[in-house]
């Protein structure tokens, strides 16, 4: 684990969630939360076309008006069972300048966090790699993890930035 991120004067990370405001979406019994900035559209659950030797995590692409836009199921990239139901939805967003689509349970609202909302994340161990959690935002009786969605989209592990610059060469 790197110790590389230094505290800024509020004691959080250089990478973690400043105030502003937050898509809320759940994924089984969690509620998180990305910046709203990030977000293109949200849109109801459609069949993706599956590409051969993908990621279990990456259900395939869509056609969204001309563009391919590849569609990442959330639920299986954070090791819980994959589930679509009427209530499923894909977040279209923009992250390093490429449209991906995140597959989650159900989209609540959006919230604005202030600074002093925004606390630290615990050092316990998640499913989730910490370099993509930026914190946890508390809002009344809700706990929201906010995610580092461009870190996490644009991750070596993800694949989608390799992509990217193929498509370019």
């Amino acid at each position: 684990m790197s110790t590389s991120a230094k505290p800024s004067h509020n004691g959080l990370p250089a990478n973690a969630a400043v105030a502003g405001e937050f898509l809320t979406f759940t994924l089984g019994q969690e509620e998180y939360g990305v910046d709203i900035l990030k977000v293109q559209e949200i849109r109801g659950y459609d069949a993706v076309t599956r590409l051969p030797d993908a990621p279990d995590y990456i259900k395939g692409v869509i056609n969204l008006r001309g563009t391919i836009v590849p569609i990442i199921d959330m639920r299986v990239k954070f090791h819980l069972d994959a589930k679509v139901d009427a209530t499923t939805v894909m977040i279209v967003l923009n992250v390093a300048d490429r449209v991906v689509g995140m597959v989650v349970d159900s989209v609540s609202d959006v919230v604005q966090l202030s600074g002093e909302q925004i606390r630290a994340m615990p050092d316990v161990g998640t499913g989730i790699d910490r370099r993509y959690l930026t914190g946890i935002g508390a809002l009344d009786e809700r706990m929201l993890i906010l995610l580092d969605i461009e870190g996490l989209m644009t991750s070596s592990e993800m694949g989608l930035v390799a992509d990217a610059a193929a498509q370019a060469a």
